[in-house]
């Protein structure tokens, strides 16, 4: 038999107004054990004044959230949560090694346990060689990961994270990730929201996608696309001469293919078509093309990804 396994976070029917404008309409979703979850919904969507709530800084209307099965605002309960804010929220003034220091006493640690955590992160982050040096001199990418240390020196079971890549290169953009990859593998529940649907996409267990208030749609990202844009694939081709305005009409005739399946022509030398099965219906692509008296000089294949279920579901109307 198989045991179900407790979630640590759970929020039920969470909801949040400020005068006339309501933020939060009914959210419901939960975080299991050592889960990486990404967040994601547009500007105004409510992701701000969620994880508001989350960290304890804003009260909700009504709802409940939980953490570990006790109530998010019970005193010992908020010791297990860590929060990383998107605003760079360390001494600038001081060390890399003072800023663990004093985050880490903040979080109650003191003594042996205390030297010990340092050390791990200063290792964890990379950053040993310069621990001495004022965090006021480091890039972007730095700051933020000495950001992200101070916010889980005490171990916490759930991490909350908003937008952990903001203004940093894509080299610092991997480091990070693969310091939270080593969180999750020790336990460490994660909710992160970002902008980066790639970032959501690739380095996620499940995604939540929040809209007008309320979640919109919950699952991994193969459940999404199955559940919105389906699992076709765009082919790209790129022929070898002009495509003539009869070439559509009478490529589709040669092929036989239907509405879901026909071949469009997309510019003077590019022709596409949506297919399921790549191995089975690509080779018969290619071929009605070639003898058509077309040659194929590039293929490109484009699979479903994150930001077509994300348009498909929040539209593409320019939000504030």
């Amino acid at each position: 038999m198989i045991v179900p396994v407790a979630p640590v976070l759970e929020l039920e029917d969470v909801r949040k107004s400020f005068g006339s404008q309501a933020a939060l309409v009914g959210a419901s979703f939960s975080l299991g054990p050592a889960e990486r979850l990404a967040l994601l919904g547009p500007n105004g969507a409510g992701k701000t004044t969620l994880i508001r709530c989350l960290a304890g800084r804003t009260r909700p209307d009504a709802g409940q959230i939980r953490m570990l099965g006790q109530a998010i605002g019970s005193g010992g309960v908020r010791d297990f949560l860590g929060v990383v804010p998107q605003e760079i929220a360390v001494y600038s003034d001081l060390t890399t090694r003072e800023n663990l220091t004093v985050f880490g006493r903040f979080h109650g640690l003191r003594g042996r346990i205390l030297r010990e955590r340092v050390r791990w992160a200063l290792g964890w982050t990379g950053l040993e060689p310069r621990s001495s040096d004022l965090v006021g001199t480091f890039s972007g990418g730095m700051k933020r990961r000495v950001n992200l240390a101070c916010g889980v020196l005490h171990r916490p079971k759930v991490l909350l994270l908003d937008e952990p890549t903001v203004g940093v290169d894509p080299q610092s953009r991997e480091q990070i990730f693969r310091m939270l990859e080593e969180l999750s593998e020790a336990g460490t529940a994660i909710l992160l929201t970002t902008h980066h649907l790639d970032e959501a996409q690739t380095n996620s267990d499940r995604i939540v996608i929040i809209d007008r208030g309320a979640v919109v749609a919950s699952g991994t990202f193969d459940d999404l696309v199955r559940e919105t844009v389906g699992g076709d694939r765009v082919v790209r081709l790129r022929v070898d001469r002009p495509l003539d305005e009869a070439a559509e009409p009478a490529l589709n005739r040669h092929r036989g293919g239907d509405d879901g399946s026909a071949i469009r022509r997309a510019g003077d030398h590019v022709l596409t078509a949506r297919i399921g099965d790549v191995a089975r219906e690509l080779p018969g692509l290619i071929r009605t093309v070639r003898e058509a008296g077309y040659g194929v000089d590039d293929v490109e294949v484009r699979s479903p990804s994150l930001h077509h279920v994300f348009l498909h579901l929040t539209g593409r109307q320019l939000r504030d």
